[in-house]
């Protein structure tokens, strides 16, 4: 099966280009559907359950979906292709399908099973709401089979994009998100009043088929790419043979690259754990600011890396060359990512507003979600760049590096986020301002849904963690590949200076849509800095803004 498409070479700009295309198509998808969950539970105890309840699946999903498996299968299953030998690299990919398959019907088992010790250890906090606890039992109990397709839906990522087909896997999720929207119109259209009136009832009968929703999706998920993973490898056959040439090298690794990739995703757990003892709301808002600042990282951050993978493990690369490419990745990450960062910092509540202002999620939910949202983006930088550094030392065979440093940046962010986060715990968000908890009025300090601000000490540790692995990551590299890491790829003082006049756009943005709906009004305010940015960095020389503007230029001529 050739790799090469017409014209006999696939950059990996174009690769990067297909799953960024992918994911951008999916996590609109995702926003809609976070968009009906806050129309019904807003930041509620209800939302929290869910999303506690959905942390194993998300878990297993970004470490997988978003790479892991990748990068421990690619590098194997490619150097196989690249050989010649087909054969044995179906042999690969079938025993591979077939001990994953093994495993997710035991994690199945399991997460049934052991449902309450389970959400002991995912929200231990809810311990003390019994109500609030055995909600998020049920529903872990419902979502956790669907965990098993999501895990075969990262064996076919591997494949595809193998075979440099990108599309797809990337936004097959796009059924998953359906899915679970679909669940909610369906029983929610059934709920008499609305929003407004809906009991208790009602709403626990609602975010049970919302569970479910997630369990249909997954099936959708990887149904959608298993015809075309047939296609590429015809001689898959399903198998447990841990002796078929790669399969040792692929397990050796597999445990070394989730702790390493999984990083970002780790750290995540562990600040929705943390987050599980402070207010009953503390866990929908940091999980729904988690979702925007993850959106740049899947977009940039693993959208090069999964396609720089690939190349960097055909083993036809010299120093130099390996030097440029990485330099180049740098370039594009942060090109994309300075204003994403200057966007979450000055417009944050715009963006917010627009995507998940409506139902039960108000002008307060708005705030503190902006809040988590601009502290997590200062560590956006180092942790989109670390991923394309992690995939340098995967494909120079060194997956044990970006483990130990992961789990040091995980470890640091937990001890200074448990240390922090009481301080601001008594802050909160009243009438869309920063009042001390003692100031809130009778009603809100006697709710056990008051949006306290603890899970701010969690986001600000965060992106210290994540500053501190790029750090020691661009030192690895500097020693054990010997290759230099310039942040922006040597590029970041134009770079910087680009960013000032779009963060006074950003700001002025903010007057001149004051009086609009509010997703106009957002669009607006991004595409005004968005063109700002462009334009300025294009006139700095910056190469990333004049290939856009030329792709752009030839569609429109077009």
């Amino acid at each position: 099966m050739p790799l090469l498409t017409e014209g006999g070479h696939v950059s990996s700009r174009r690769g990067s280009n297909m799953v960024a295309a992918g994911i951008l198509v999916s996590r609109l998808a995702g926003f809609a559907r976070d968009r009906a969950i806050q129309h019904w539970f807003g930041l509620s105890a209800t939302a929290s359950a869910f999303r506690a309840a959905m942390q194993i699946p998300n878990l297993l999903q970004n470490l997988l979906g978003e790479g892991v498996l990748s990068a421990s299968f690619v590098p194997v299953y490619v150097r196989l292709l690249e050989a010649g030998d087909e054969r044995e690299a179906g042999r690969l990919a079938g025993a591979i399908a077939g001990l994953l398959t093994a495993l997710v019907a035991a994690l199945a088992l399991v997460g049934v099973v052991l449902a309450r010790p389970l959400t002991t250890v995912i929200a231990a906090g809810f311990r003390d709401n019994t109500a609030l606890f055995e909600l998020t039992v049920t529903l872990l109990r419902i979502v956790f089979p669907g965990v098993g397709f999501l895990v075969l839906s990262a064996w076919c990522l591997g494949i595809l994009n193998s075979h440099r087909r990108f599309f797809l896997s990337y936004v097959a999720p796009v059924f998953w998100n359906v899915a679970q929207i679909g669940a909610l119109a369906v029983v929610g259209s059934s709920i008499v009043g609305g929003v407004g009136e809906a009991s208790v009832a009602d709403l626990d009968r609602l975010v049970r088929a919302l569970a479910w929703g997630t369990v249909l999706g997954g099936l959708l998920q990887f149904g959608v790419q298993l015809p075309m993973v047939l296609r590429l490898q015809r001689g898959i056959r399903l198998s447990t043979d841990r002796e078929a040439p790669g399969v040792a090298t692929v397990l050796r690794s597999f445990g070394h690259v989730i702790a390493g990739r999984g990083g970002v995703q780790l750290g995540g757990y562990l600040d929705l754990f943390l987050a599980s003892f402070l207010a009953a709301t503390a866990v929908a808002a940091m999980r729904t600011a988690q979702t925007l600042y993850l959106l740049p990282i899947a977009l940039f951050g693993m959208s090069i890396a999964a396609a720089e993978l690939p190349e960097l493990s055909r083993g036809d690369a010299d120093p130099v060359a390996t030097q440029r490419r990485l330099d180049a990745g740098l370039r594009r990450v942060a090109f994309y990512v300075m204003p994403s960062m200057v966007a979450f910092l000055a417009l944050g509540d715009v963006i917010v507003g627009g995507l998940f202002r409506t139902g039960a999620f108000g002008r307060d939910d708005e705030v503190i979600v902006w809040i988590l949202l601009a502290a997590l983006s200062v560590g956006l930088l180092a942790t989109t760049a670390s991923r394309l550094l992690q995939s340098a030392m995967y494909a120079a065979g060194q997956a044990r590096i970006p483990a130990r440093l992961s789990m040091l940046r995980v470890a640091v962010a937990a001890l200074l986020g448990a240390a922090t986060m009481w301080a601001f715990e008594g802050f909160a968000i009243e009438g869309g301002a920063v009042v001390r908890a003692v100031d809130l009025s009778p009603t809100a300090a006697g709710n056990v849904d008051a949006l306290r601000l603890g899970p701010l000490g969690l986001s600000i540790a965060s992106a210290i963690g994540a500053w501190l692995e790029f750090a020691l990551l661009r030192r690895a590299c500097a020693v054990r590949l010997r290759l230099t890491v310039s942040l922006g790829g040597g590029d970041l003082r134009r770079l910087a200076t680009a960013a000032v006049p779009s963060t006074l756009m950003a700001l002025a943005a903010r007057s001149l849509v004051a009086g609009l709906p509010r997703i106009p009004g957002a669009l607006m305010a991004l595409a005004a800095v968005g063109l700002t940015w462009l334009g300025f960095s294009a006139s700095l020389g910056l190469a990333e803004a004049r290939v856009l503007i030329d792709g752009v230029g030839r569609r429109i001529r077009r």
